[in-house]
C-alpha cells in the first residue's frame, strides 16, 4: 500500500497530449516542492499530498477508489531526481521506479510510469488545509509510527 502511495507521489514530481510540457526532473521538483497536490490515478486510487524539497512525502491516499483513507509518510530522500525522470527508493522494492512529468497548466501536471504509458496519476494543486500546512525546513519532520509509512 505504501509503495502504491510513493509511486503516485513520485509522479507529483510528473493532461491532455499536444498540450502538455514535459519538465525535466530538476523543473519538476521546482514545480511541486511544498505544495499541495490531490491526485487520481488510472487505478481509481486518489489523494491528496505534498511533497517537500528534500524528498520526504506527507499525504493521504485511498487506494483503488474505495476502502479506507490512509495517512502516509515517507521520509527525506525518499524521492530523487535520476537524468530527466523523478524516481523513488522504496524499502522492500527490488529497483526505484521512475516517472515522466508532464506539466498540464500552470496547477496541474501528469506523471506517468516510464516505460508504461498506461499507468498515470493527474494532478491538480490545492490551497492548504488543516493538518497540511507547509513546513519550513526538513527537520520538522513528525516523529514517532503514527503513520503506516512510518511503521514499515
Amino acid at each position: 500500500m505504501v509503495s502504491r502511495f510513493a509511486l503516485a507521489a513520485t509522479a507529483l514530481l510528473v493532461a491532455a497530449p499536444g498540450m502538455a510540457e514535459p519538465l525535466s526532473g530538476e523543473a519538476a521538483r521546482r514545480f511541486v516542492a511544498g505544495k499541495l497536490f490531490a491526485f487520481n490515478c488510472f487505478d481509481g486510487s486518489r489523494g491528496s499530498g505534498r511533497i517537500y524539497g528534500d524528498g520526504s512525502v506527507i499525504g493521504s491516499i485511498q487506494f483503488n477508489g474505495s476502502g479506507p483513507v490512509r495517512s502516509v509518510w515517507l521520509p527525506a530522500g525518499t524521492l530523487h531526481i535520476k537524468g530527466e525522470a523523478v524516481c523513488a527508493t522504496l524499502k522492500g522494492m527490488p529497483f526505484d521506479p521512475c516517472f515522466r512529468v508532464e506539466r498540464t497548466d500552470d496547477r496541474s501536471f501528469r506523471g506517468s510510469v516510464s516505460g508504461m504509458g498506461f499507468a498515470y496519476c493527474d494532478f491538480s494543486r490545492r490551497m492548504n488545509v488543516a493538518g497540511m500546512a507547509s513546513r519550513a525546513h526538513a527537520a520538522a519532520q513528525p516523529t514517532g509510527t503514527t503513520t503506516e509509512a512510518a511503521a514499515r
